[in-house]
C-alpha cells in the first residue's frame, strides 16, 4: 500500500517562512549565550547531512543501535506484540525502521518529521518495502503535541524514537516531551527509546567532530539555511564548528564560533558576535542505566526492558505508558 500525502502541521506566513523557526532564531540570537535549537538542523539538506554522519567511522551510536535492532527482533516481537501502530518521533530516512517493523508485524506506521520533503520521500521509499503496511506520513514538530491520523486512532500505539534524540535536549524539554508523548500515544501505548551512554571522552568527542568535517558541514548548515529562510547575512567563512564534552551536564555541546567580531542581520533584525563568541546549537546528553530509567519515570513512562550493544556504547529501552496514581 503506497504512503499517503500525509498530514502539513507547519504554520508558515505569506512568504512561506516557518513562523516557529524565525521565533525561534530571533529569540535565540537575542540572549547572553546565543542558542538555537537543535530541531533547526534539519532542513532536508541538513536531514542528509546526518544521514551521510551516521555511516562515518567516527560515529558508534548508529552502528550501535542498529546492532541491537538486528540481534534482539525476537526479544522485541514477545516484549510489544503484534498489531500496534508504529509512530516514528523524528523518522528522517527510516533507516533503522524496517528492523524494527519486521520483528513486530504492525497494523500501521506513522513517521512524524518536520522536514517535509524528506519525509515523504522516505515514507514512500518504506511503504514499498513493506506493501502490505499502511503508511501516514504527519510533517509538524514533534516537540509539541501532535495530532494522529484518525486512521490510527483505535489501534495501540508503540512510540519508536531511535537515534537518541532525547539526548539532544535539556532534562526540563525532554521530561516536557515524553509527557507529550505519553498524552498523543494513549494509555495503552509503549515506547522504545534510544539513549546513548556514558564512555570515554576522546571517543564521544570524536564522534561529533570527524576528521572528515562532515559534521561540521551539518552544524554550518543552520547558518546557511538562517540566511537563505530569514534573509540572514551571517558570514558563514567567519564561523567555526566547535564539539567539547561537559562533564558537569554529561553532554557533548555543539557551537559556531565566530573567528572574528561579527555584525549580521536576520529577519531585519541587527545581531553581533564579538571573537570567540558562540551560538549554541546542539546538545548531545549521555546516560547510565539510573540517570535513563528517572528522565522516563518523570516523563510518565514505566522503563520494563532494557538493551545494550556489545560493547555497551548505547542503550534502547522499551517503557510502558504509567498509570496516574493518587499516592505511592
Amino acid at each position: 500500500m503506497a504512503a499517503n500525502e500525509g498530514l502539513k502541521l507547519v504554520e508558515r506566513d505569506e512568504d512561506g517562512v516557518d513562523l516557529a523557526f524565525r521565533a525561534d532564531v530571533l529569540a535565540g540570537l537575542s540572549e547572553v549565550q546565543k542558542a538555537v535549537p537543535a530541531r533547526w538542523l534539519y532542513d532536508d539538506a541538513g536531514s542528509q547531512l546526518f544521514e551521510d554522519i551516521t555511516s562515518l567511522p567516527e560515529y558508534y551510536p548508529t552502528r550501535s543501535e542498529t546492532e541491537i535492532l538486528s540481534d534482539r527482533g525476537a526479544q522485541f516481537a514477545e516484549a510489544i506484540g503484534p498489531g500496534r501502530a508504529v509512530v516514528e518521533f523524528g523518522s528522517g530516512s527510516s533507516v533503522k525502521t524496517p528492523l524494527l517493523l519486521h520483528a513486530i508485524e504492525p497494523d500501521a506506521y506513522v513517521p512524524l518529521d518536520i522536514s517535509g520533503d524528506f519525509l515523504r520521500a522516505a515514507a514512500a521509499d518504506l511503504a514499498v518495502k513493506f506493501p502490505g503496511l499502511p503508511v501516514h506520513p504527519v510533517e509538524a514538530d514533534f516537540t509539541k503535541h501532535v495530532a494522529l491520523p484518525d486512521e490510527v486512532a483505535a489501534l495501540s500505539k508503540l512510540g519508536f524514537f531511535p537515534g537518541s534524540t532525547i539526548g539532544n535536549m535539556i532534562p526540563r524539554t525532554a521530561v516536557d516531551l515524553l509527557r507529550e508523548m505519553r498524552g498523543t500515544l494513549g494509555d495503552e501505548a509503549m515506547l522504545l527509546i534510544g539513549m546513548d551512554l556514558i564512555k570515554d571522552v576522546d571517543l564521544l568527542e570524536a564522534a561529533y567532530d570527524d576528521a572528515a568535517g562532515v559534521t561540521a558541514e551539518f552544524n554550518l548548515n543552520l547558518a546557511r539555511r538562517i540566511n537563505r529562510e530569514l534573509d540572514g547575512t551571517i558570514p558563514i567563512e567567519n564561523l567555526r564548528h566547535v564539539a567539547r564534552w561537559d562533564d558537569r551536564f554529561a553532554r557533548v555541546e555543539m557551537h559556531l564560533e565566530a573567528q572574528e567580531d561579527l555584525s549580521f542581520s536576520v529577519a531585519g533584525h541587527d545581531f553581533e558576535m564579538a571573537k570567540g563568541e558562540t551560538v549554541h546549537t546542539e546538545n548531545s546528553h549521555k546516560f547510565d542505566q539510573r540517570s535513563s530509567y528517572m528522565m522516563l519515570l518523570a516523563g510518565g513512562w514505566t522503563p520494563c526492558e532494557r538493551w545494550t550493544d556489545r560493547e555497551g556504547h548505547f542503550s534502547l529501552i522499551l517503557a510502558e505508558a504509567a498509570i496516574p496514581r493518587s499516592a505511592p
